[in-house]
């Protein structure tokens, strides 16, 4: 018996493939795989894809971001509260979307002490109390201590600011995101 080419035993979205392969893929598989770039929001994946061909990664991120910006803010909220909380209730129950779990464990936030759990627990609802929604930061990008400052500047924002911000971190999570699941 000959064993599994690696498209056959990795789900789609974690194939890497070139922008060309994507190009050609039908509505169904592009949401497949492209689809997981936006947190719990296929929605951008398949509005999307009548856009092709994308002769880059840079043209394919612009033109989701784009979607996300025309959306209107309902839409584009609701994007922000389909990322989950920091150090919250699904990451401590091992429930996050792979690309999550591996996103808050770079920033080292599955190894955090009890005091510390208890601060990002305190921020978590502080800033959903005046928000509406999750604090949202490119975990990849940052480390702990950074994203605890973030708390403490966020939380002097306007919801107008804070929905920009939101949305300018949730574009470059969707940026690495795709980085990642693309190759030249």
């Amino acid at each position: 018996m000959s064993n599994p080419s690696p498209r056959q035993s990795q789900p789609s979205h974690l194939v890497r493939r070139s922008i060309p392969e994507l190009n050609t893929l039908s509505r169904e598989e592009f949401v497949d795989v492209v689809g997981p770039v936006f947190e719990h929001s296929p929605w951008i994946a398949e509005a999307a894809w009548p856009a092709r061909p994308f002769d880059g990664v840079e043209q394919l991120h612009a033109a989701l971001c784009g979607i996300v910006r025309s959306a209107g803010e309902q839409k584009q909220v609701a994007l922000v509260r389909a990322h989950p909380d920091l150090v919250g209730r699904l990451a401590r129950a091992g429930a996050l979307t792979p690309e999550s779990a591996r996103e808050q464990a770079g920033a080292g936030l599955d190894q955090l002490t009890l005091e510390e759990i208890q601060s990002f627990q305190g921020n978590n609802a502080a800033y959903r109390e005046k928000f509406g929604f999750p604090f949202v930061i490119c975990a990849r990008l940052n480390k702990k201590d950074a994203i605890l400052a973030g708390f403490k500047i966020r939380l002097q924002h306007s919801r107008e600011q804070e929905i920009a911000v939101a949305l300018a971190e949730i574009f470059k999570i969707a940026e690495l995101r795709l980085r990642d699941l693309t190759h030249s």
